[in-house]
């Protein structure tokens, strides 16, 4: 349990940087995608931001309890466990919320895309993470 929290709370605190960095470039080089997001359905009163900026260390605990429980099953260097780690959490998670985010509201396939993106990256970084500290 001592490693999946640890591991959990590395992979968090690196993904919340990288998550938050990775915003101001996405904003600076991509800005028309986010004029998408000046829609009601992403408008907030301000009370659950603190919520957005846990996303990375729920995400973090939740894979570092699914890498301890299947790493057996990842063969190879750390890079190669890490990243097909990352691309079997986002085809058994990702791609079906995705799926179901896009067919229930009304977002754009672009929002959606960089959506199952982003999950996938940060599933990939957290398998490197894991394969590296808790082999």
């Amino acid at each position: 349990m001592k490693r999946i929290l640890l591991s959990g709370l590395i992979a968090g605190c690196i993904l919340f940087i990288l998550s938050y960095g990775g915003l101001f470039v996405a904003v600076k080089f991509f800005p028309e995608s986010f004029v998408e997001y000046n829609n009601p359905l992403f408008n907030s009163d301000g009370s659950r931001d603190v919520l957005f900026y846990l996303h990375a260390f729920i995400i973090s605990f939740a894979l570092a309890w699914f890498w301890d429980r299947f790493k057996e099953l990842f063969k190879g260097s750390f890079i190669f466990r890490g990243l097909e780690f990352g691309f079997v959490y986002s085809m058994v998670a990702l791609l079906p919320v995705m799926w179901i985010t896009f067919s229930a509201l009304d977002i754009t396939l672009t929002m959606v895309l960089s959506w199952f993106f982003y999950g996938l990256i940060q599933a990939i970084v957290t398998g490197l993470i894991f394969a590296k500290i808790n082999p």
